[in-house]
């Protein structure tokens, strides 16, 4: 014989989860993401700290070749 289940009759709409995100949750990876595209779209002002030519060459070269 099996046991009777409970079933509600309609969702419950208050006492879950708060399901709403806080301000920053949507405004920070929405400010970094327009942050990267702007220095993809303009990369003269995104600066390379100074370090291994050799990077520095083929970052150029890359560069270069996406520019064709």
């Amino acid at each position: 014989m099996s046991a009777p289940t409970h079933t509600r009759p309609h969702p419950a709409a208050t006492g879950g989860v708060d399901s709403r995100l806080p301000w920053w949750a949507l405004a920070l990876p929405t400010l970094a993401f327009i942050t990267l595209f702007v220095l993809i779209l303009n990369p003269a002002d995104a600066h390379a700290a100074t370090g291994d030519p050799a990077i520095t060459h083929l970052v150029e070269r890359v560069q270069q070749l996406v520019a064709h």
